[in-house]
């Protein structure tokens, strides 16, 4: 099954990819089939967020805010190759969670966009994975990811 059709199925529509923040490219490719893309917060449309893990959101919450920030991520994945099916795979993936001092659940957040990835593209073949808790995110947000995709070959 392609991966649009997977996104159907889970009732997922990629946002278009959002826009930039700083100097810096939201894609860099390196290697043969190799693609870095810049951290990816999770605000859609009108959906904001603004806060802490263990303060203003649950572990659950925050797994959903996750979730939207691995949409953004996949959504300057496909502006810069076209079509998200020439994804061999996710290599690596770090995701950056506001936390009060006392949250130590980073990584079941972290799940929330792990956990679209293997639905995406096998849960047999999910990244490597970093989740860290930090003090604060640009704009408040309460979680940003980035991530490394390797290409099927031409």
């Amino acid at each position: 099954m392609n991966v649009y059709d997977k996104l159907k199925e889970l009732q997922l529509t990629l946002p278009a990819a959002p826009a930039k923040g700083g100097l810096y490219s939201p894609c860099q490719e390196f290697g043969d089939s190799l693609l870095y893309i810049s951290g990816c917060g999770p605000v859609i449309g009108d959906q904001t967020y603004s806060g802490k893990l263990g303060k203003e959101y649950t572990t659950e919450e925050g797994m959903e805010i996750a979730k939207a920030s691995m949409l953004n991520v996949l959504s300057v994945l496909e502006a810069r190759v076209g079509d998200l099916n020439k994804v061999k795979r996710a290599v690596k993936i770090l995701v950056f969670v506001a936390s009060e001092d006392t949250f130590t659940e980073q990584p079941m957040v972290a799940n929330g966009g792990s956990r679209l990835l293997g639905e995406l593209f096998g849960m047999d073949n999910l990244p490597a994975r970093s989740a860290i808790g930090v003090n604060v995110l640009p704009g408040n947000i309460p979680v940003e990811t980035e991530a490394i995709f390797e290409l099927e070959e031409p």
